[in-house]
């Protein structure tokens, strides 16, 4: 009799446990769906600076010394260093409905993270312009990629919290 109570006992946290997995991997499908919606909160909060740009294999990072920007929930992007200013727009969308993207290193995160600023060709800033996509994204630091479909060239850029 008192196998019988164990086996049960036993198979029921079994059942248990298996059950409450389930419910772990329902949640992290859930944050997937949305990772757009959570990185865009990301950006949203604080100032931010580059801390790496790399156009190409050639470091460019020393273009943006001194730059704060400033990503607004209305989709403006404000990139200041006290002399200039630097007004812009940008956008994160979930892209997995483009199956043939092949400008992010054949990556599995499906986000692109669209930064466009109204300058003209000669500024550095144009060099930002582009559809990034995701290598990695913390509270504190958001690393994004680009494989140019022109040249080939892989483009790198970070931007870390202040």
């Amino acid at each position: 009799m008192k196998a019988n109570i164990v086996l049960i006992a036993a198979m029921s946290m079994f059942f248990i446990a298996c059950d409450s997995s389930d419910d772990s991997n329902d949640d992290n499908n859930n944050s997937n769906s949305n990772s757009a919606d959570l990185t865009s909160e990301i950006m949203e909060q604080g100032d931010w600076q580059i801390t790496r740009f790399e156009d190409s294999g050639v470091d460019q990072t020393n273009d943006f010394n001194g730059y704060t920007f400033v990503f607004n929930t209305d989709g403006t992007v404000i990139a200041s260093n006290g002399n200039q200013t630097v007004n812009g727009t940008w956008n994160i969308f979930d892209d997995s409905s483009n199956s043939s993207s092949d400008d992010d290193g054949n990556s599995s995160d499906d986000d692109d993270f669209i930064l466009d600023f109204a300058v003209p060709e000669s500024s550095d800033f144009d060099d930002l312009i582009d559809d990034w996509d995701f290598i990695s994204v913390s509270n504190s630091k958001i690393e994004l990629i680009d494989i140019s479909g022109g040249n080939g060239g892989t483009d790198y850029l970070t931007f870390e919290r202040l």
